[in-house]
């Protein structure tokens, strides 16, 4: 595997939203909605902008020594608070501590801000900045901060040092805290239209009808359906999905995770009661549903069975059999039957 990912092109749909928030005035955003829309794309590009040697009215001028350092995630002025995992999935540097802890099999990377990051945070706030253009923190996502960590962060926000500014970026705002949501300006994430995500994802390589499958597979979320189409999967592999669950064939899940699993069965389900109440499916083409669909109690127990699923599936006992119990449970649900109506109805 190569160090560096291939640089993404950013959305425009993006850049028109960081052009739109640069011309206001805060010290404290809040970039909210569903997740695939962009947030933490849209939140680098600020604090980009904000620490750049020679911003732009469009952002950041990208040849800069700040610009550089945020490339290389070296910005001195520039603090990052994510779950660890996702810290190292980005290539942003965790502190020493974390970074040897882990290291030393001590304790496996978070998957939630930790407090310890956050108060690293606050000192950082209070810090002179290193490059004389202000500092900046990005939150992401905003929702993974406990209540500990949150009202650490809070009291910063009610009175931040004045030359910082934050940026939080979350894909479920209604989690966090109402005091943090008061104390930053809101930004509800453009969804934007077909032919604008069709035409990005081109860009990215994928093409015309994978693009459709992908984006109908995420839900018309732009930034999910390029995840779908960079993790290898097939379109055609997603439309069979419903097919290969009624066989119980466990092979059509056998490479992904737990989570993954349960988000393709969940969305499944969801389109099964949607077409069982007479409305159009979401994820699937009509053409790749079962004709002859489950009963609603049926299909409501499996979604409740899901959401269950859904809250250990990052800690599995054991996943293989947890895939295989999550393949029955769909095959059983695909082949039950309304039952008969009583002669004396």
């Amino acid at each position: 595997m190569s160090d560096a990912a291939p640089a993404t092109a950013l959305a425009p749909w993006i850049a028109a939203q960081r052009t739109s928030l640069l011309a206001q005035r805060g010290h404290a955003w809040l970039l909210q909605g569903p997740s695939g829309l962009g947030q933490y794309a849209l939140g680098l590009e600020l604090v980009r902008a904000w620490l750049c040697d020679a911003p732009t009215a469009h952002g950041a001028c990208g040849q800069c020594g700040s610009c550089h350092a945020i490339s290389v995630r070296t910005h001195a002025d520039l603090c990052v608070l994510m779950p660890e995992v996702q810290m190292m999935a980005l290539g942003w540097p965790l502190s020493e501590k974390a970074q040897a802890d882990i290291d030393d099999k001590k304790r496996k990377p978070s998957r939630e801000i930790r407090v310890e990051a956050m108060r690293d945070a606050v000192e950082f706030a209070q810090r002179t900045s290193a490059r004389g253009r202000g500092k900046a923190v990005l939150v992401y996502p905003a929702e993974q901060m406990n209540h500990i960590t949150a009202n650490a962060l809070l009291k910063t926000l009610e009175e931040p040092p004045g030359d910082v500014r934050f940026v939080l970026a979350s894909e479920a705002a209604h989690q966090l805290l109402p005091t943090i949501r008061s104390r930053c300006l809101g930004h509800a994430m453009v969804w934007p239209g077909e032919a604008d995500m069709l035409q990005w994802l081109g860009m990215q390589g994928v093409g015309d009808d994978a693009a459709r499958a992908f984006l109908r597979a995420a839900g018309g979320r732009p930034d999910d359906a390029l995840a779908w189409a960079q993790s290898g999967r097939s379109p055609q592999a997603w439309s069979a999905l419903p097919q290969a669950m009624a066989k119980g064939d466990v092979t059509a899940l056998g490479d992904w995770a737990p989570p993954q699993v349960i988000d393709a069965l969940q969305k499944l389900c969801h389109d099964l009661l949607a077409a069982s109440v007479g409305a159009a499916p979401r994820y699937f083409a009509p053409a790749d549903l079962p004709k002859a669909l489950p009963p609603l109690a049926a299909l409501t127990r499996w979604s409740r069975a899901l959401s269950k699923a859904a809250r250990t599936a990052e800690h599995p006992f054991n996943a293989g059999l947890m895939l295989e119990a999550l393949v029955a449970q769909a095959r059983n649900t695909l082949h039950s039957r309304q039952p008969a109506a009583s002669p004396h109805s």
